[in-house]
């Protein structure tokens, strides 16, 4: 598992560190040695993945309009010396009372500081600094306190005084009532200079540790394991796991707990899991790795009434509100497609898209309720569709009874799956993106532009509130259009295959 790395460069040409790097190092040593010498082993981040990382770039442009008077440093990120040069100068203002991206470096380790805020002693000179580090997260976290203890070593380390280290979040307690939104209360800003001093004083060390590591010719040789996903799902993953057998024992899904126990007692792959261990209903399928039909699957299939409907929502979770009445991150539905299958096996298709920047919630419940009628089943996939509804029935009395009336009708094919068939293909996961390639093999996401519901989000964010062009917009409308119609399609053959399925198995 060794990865060569000849023609090492000598100590003093070594790459300097970064609070990433260190946090990357936190998690695996491997990671760190992959990310300075060979990052083209990575694998790139996928759709949702990046829309996380710009939303988290959004926010911190927005923490920013905070601390009014604030001075951002103009260098860009891989302008060090410059960076390091400007914040400087803007240290030595009195007058600025804030400075976003400042840019420090001590004993080979860079960091930019997402705001440094200036803070008045008795004596109104200022020689003390609060740090503040912005997050997309709605709450505290371990890594945010590590991500702080690299940041306050270097600043400490760099001569600054710190008066307190401070973790800045989304409050989703912030009720939006239209007009400017309330900076100061949708961020909450968190004292942690305790918590993050305890961990501060391990740094050096860890530090030492890693850069020791870096001078070895090749990577450390590191199994994968539990650590590859926590507290971020490593690049690497793909790399270091290339050689694994599919039925690799970290492949088994469900809680962890049960896999690091199997490792202890040397066991390596799925196959090797002894009959007495105990495992979930889902892991016990997975290690018998064959198909599997219930006796009762058929009969609950047919217990649908027509007309069927076949309905999935597409929602978006906005950091900021930006209608009256919601809330950070509240899911508002700006989508659905529901395909309508007669008795005569006809099926019709129907679809709606708030694609514009406005409150989508009230047109969306209005063609919904229209679309759904009130007749025949509702056939969702998972209980998340019934939550928006209720959601919604809440927020618009007017829609209560209405939508009261549609929730009985749903009918979950989440859980008769998971109760009554599986497939080796599933490799023990029930979403509809690993069940309908196995049971329906010419059906996929493969073709499709949008193919999982968090590039589905970011993409609908980009079309309503970034993107200018319309041939651009219509093209993000489209792809949006098709990807929550093969949601619904897929449910259609889904239940038509398992039928034929199930009447073969009589």
């Amino acid at each position: 598992m060794a990865d060569a790395h000849k023609g090492f460069p000598t100590t003093s040409a070594l790459p300097r560190l970064s609070k990433s790097k260190f946090l990357s190092g936190l998690q695996c040593h491997r990671r760190l040695y992959l990310e300075i010498h060979q990052p083209t082993l990575a694998t790139p981040p996928d759709a949702s993945t990046q829309a996380i990382l710009d939303m988290g770039t959004e926010i911190g442009i927005l923490a920013q309009q905070r601390f009014q008077g604030g001075i951002l440093v103009k260098a860009g990120f891989r302008q060090r010396e410059a960076a390091i040069a400007e914040t400087s100068a803007l240290l030595q203002d009195s007058g600025i009372p804030a400075i976003f991206e400042a840019a420090f470096e001590y004993e080979g380790v860079f960091v930019r500081v997402d705001i440094l805020e200036r803070v008045q002693n008795s004596e109104g000179k200022s020689s003390l600094w609060r740090l503040i580090e912005v997050k997309s997260s709605t709450r505290v976290k371990d890594v945010h306190l590590n991500d702080l203890s690299i940041q306050s070593h270097i600043l400490q380390g760099a001569g600054l005084r710190l008066d307190a280290t401070c973790l800045m979040h989304i409050n989703t307690g912030y009720l939006h009532h239209g007009g400017d939104i309330d900076l100061r209360v949708l961020f909450s800003i968190e004292n942690v200079s305790e918590a993050v001093a305890e961990r501060r004083g391990r740094v050096p060390e860890r530090l030492a540790a890693m850069k020791a590591m870096l001078l070895n010719d090749e990577s450390p040789v590191i199994e994968p394991g539990l650590q590859c996903h926590a507290p971020y799902e490593c690049p690497f993953w793909a790399h270091c796991t290339k050689e694994k057998s599919p039925r690799w024992i970290y492949r088994l899904p469900g809680k962890k707990e049960i896999v690091g126990q199997l490792v202890r007692q040397g066991i390596m792959t799925i196959d090797e899991i002894p009959e007495e261990t105990m495992l979930s209903d889902v892991q016990r399928k997975v290690k018998h790795n064959t198909e599997w039909i219930s006796s009762e699957l058929g009969h609950i299939l047919r217990s649908v009434s027509y007309p069927v409907h076949h309905l999935d929502a597409e929602t978006v979770m906005l950091a900021m509100p930006r209608f009256p009445a919601t809330r950070p991150y509240q899911s508002l539905p700006v989508q659905w497609s529901n395909h309508i299958e007669l008795a005569s096996g006809e099926v019709m298709h129907q679809e709606f898209l708030h694609d514009e920047a406005s409150e989508p919630r009230r047109r969306w419940a209005e063609a919904l309720i229209e679309s759904l009628g009130e007749k025949g089943s509702i056939v969702v996939y998972s209980a998340y569709e019934e939550a928006i509804i209720r959601q919604l029935a809440e927020a618009f009395p007017e829609f209560k009874s209405a939508f009261n009336t549609i929730v009985k009708r749903l009918w979950d094919l989440l859980p008769v799956i998971k109760n009554h068939y599986y497939h080796p293909a599933f490799n023990g996961s029930y979403s509809i993106k690993s069940v309908l390639p196995a049971v329906v093999p010419s059906l996929g996401y493969d073709d499709l532009t949008i193919q999982d519901g968090g590039q589905a989000a970011a993409e609908y964010y980009r079309m309503v509130f970034l993107e200018s062009d319309w041939v651009e917009r219509d093209s993000i409308r489209q792809a949006l259009l098709c990807y929550c119609a093969r949601d619904t399609l897929a449910m259609v053959e889904l239940r038509r295959v398992l039928g034929e399925k199930a009447e073969r198995h009589v």
